[in-house]
Formats: C-alpha cells, structure tokens, sequence
C-alpha cells in the first residue's frame, strides 16, 4: 500500500471570453504540485509551500488544498492523518486558477492515496468547497477543468452538471500575464449587478457559438464567438494596456482574445502552435515596451488534468 504521492495539477482559463462561471479549460502549463503522505498523527498538516514568497497560510482550514482535502477526509470517513507539501508553479491572483490547482492536485492525490475510487461530482463538490474559501464563491470553471482536463461547461450548479467539451486537435492557447495582483473577490465586486436583454441575448449567442464552433472544430465560428459583452468591459479597466495587447493579439491571427478568469492575465485561443508562439510575442512586446514585468506561456490544451509524477 502507497504511502506517499505527488501530482501535478493544471492551470486554467475561466470565462473563456463570454462564459463567465460556465465555460473553462485546462493548460499543460503552468501548474501547481502536491505532496501528500500519509501521517501518524491525526488530522491535516501543512508542512511547506514554496513558489507563494511567503503568502499563503499553512493553516489548512485557509488553504484550498486543506480545505479540499478536509472536505473529502470527511467524506470517506478517514482517520488516517496527512502532511501535506504545496510547490506553487504560479503567481497568486493571475487569474490562471491557481487556488483550484492546489485544490485538485490535494483531490487528485488523495483519491489513490487511499484507493477511495471517488468519481469525478465528489472531487467536484469537495473542490468546490475550497474554491468558496478562496475566492468567496464557489465557481467550478477553474476547479472543474484542473480537474478533469480539457474544455468544460458547467451547464448547472445546482445540481451540479459538468458537460465535457470535444475541441480541435490544433487548438492552442497564448497567456500574458503581466505581474500584479486582481484578488478574485475584489474584481466579483466591480461586476454590473443588471444587464438589458437585449445584452443578454448577444452574450447567449456567443456562448452557444463557442460551444458549436468548438464541438465542430470550426475556427471562424470560435473566432466570432470570443466576445464578451458584460464582464471584459468592466475588469479590462483594472489591467494595464488590456486594449492594446487584445488589438496585437488580433492582429497576429489570434482567433479571440479575452481576460483569464477574473485577470489580470489575458489569454489568446490560436490555430496550431506557430500561430500561436507569433500571437505571444505580439501581446509580450507591448510589454516590454511598457517595461511592465509579465510572464507568458504557449499551451496546448490538457486533456487529461492532474497526473501522478
């Protein structure tokens, strides 16, 4: 009997343009890992997280990671303690899900540390519960795609109901993340609390597109749909030169070009790889121009989520 995993959790893209709360996918990269052993001792421990500078509390009733792997000890009845190790692989509030990585690296792990054999809803609702702690509510467009790769749409939360999306082989995704910070609760507050039809019928046909355009692997049809008509016009304003960096995106061949979850990353979907490395090199240079520090990573999607290392 395993005593001791670590797995690799990915990354993720929410929203995806016009899907606020309904629609996310998984990167390769980048991603968080957890080491999780099993203890003599009761309970949960934290014992080291590195890759945060310090910011994240080892209290696991405070870290997504604890609470999710509170939320499935309970759930499965197990007594056994276990210490956990955090290796961050991505900066806090970049909007690229990194509380959900943690989260379901720690479910993931636990899964066959213990052989528990959970399907993929109770991951999910544990995974949720983190979530909420982190980021006041519990979305599962992060959590969800960390967890079982590729594109997801969240058709329901209540019950819940995860729909796994078919995509193009050659499908790729370009981030810019410049480097600060837009924690997720203070960016839910800048949202518009009403909307007119006539604006929700437009982002209802986008969505419904993007879903088509993917399922059908038609590129014009995904290019069309990456509007955002309620959530982009409001956060765009807290992350620097966002309107110059989606217009080079565009003009590169990007197929759209959006925010990452709540920010401040800003993600680009591309045809093929080359595309897609002379899309990120276009967001980069207004950058670096600006002599704003950023990171960037090219990413097929992940289709298959968390994995053992």
């Amino acid at each position: 009997m395993i005593s001791e995993v670590k797995v690799f959790a990915p990354g993720t893209v929410a929203n995806v343009g016009c899907g606020f709360d309904v629609l996310g996918f998984a990167l390769q990269h980048p991603g968080d890992y957890v080491t999780i052993r099993k203890t003599d001792a009761e309970g949960i421990r934290i014992k080291k997280i590195t890759g945060d500078e310090g910011k994240l509390p080892l209290d696991p009733d405070k870290n997504t990671a604890g609470v999710a792997a509170n939320e499935f000890m309970k759930k499965f009845a197990i007594k056994t303690g276990i210490e956990l190790e955090i290796t961050k692989g991505m900066s806090l509030g970049s909007g690229l899900g990194s509380s959900a990585a943690s989260a379901a690296a720690a479910l993931f792990g636990l899964n066959r540390l213990f052989n528990t054999r959970a399907d993929k809803t109770t991951l999910l609702l544990c995974g949720l519960k983190a979530e909420k702690v982190a980021c006041g509510s519990a979305h599962a467009d992060n959590i969800a795609p960390s967890l079982l790769g590729g594109f997801v749409l969240i058709r329901s939360y209540n019950p819940l109901d995860i729909v796994s999306l078919s995509f193009p082989e050659d499908l790729f995704c370009t981030v810019v993340c410049p480097l600060i910070k837009l924690p997720t609760k203070k960016m839910r507050k800048v949202l518009p609390k009403k909307i007119s039809l006539q604006t929700a019928v437009r982002q209802w046909g986008n969505v419904a597109g993007l879903v088509a355009g993917l399922t059908k692997k038609d590129y014009d049809l995904i290019s069309r749909s990456l509007k955002d008509f309620i959530v982009e016009p409001k956060r765009s304003k807290f992350i620097p030169f966002f309107q110059q960096v989606k217009s080079r995106a565009l003009a590169s061949g990007a197929l759209g070009c959006s925010i990452s979850g709540s920010g401040p990353s800003i993600f680009a979907l591309c045809q093929g790889r080359h595309s897609a490395d002379k899309v990120a090199a276009s967001m980069a240079e207004v950058y670096k121009n600006k002599n704003i520090s950023h990171k960037i990573y090219v990413s097929s999607v992940n289709r298959e989520g968390p994995k053992l290392c």
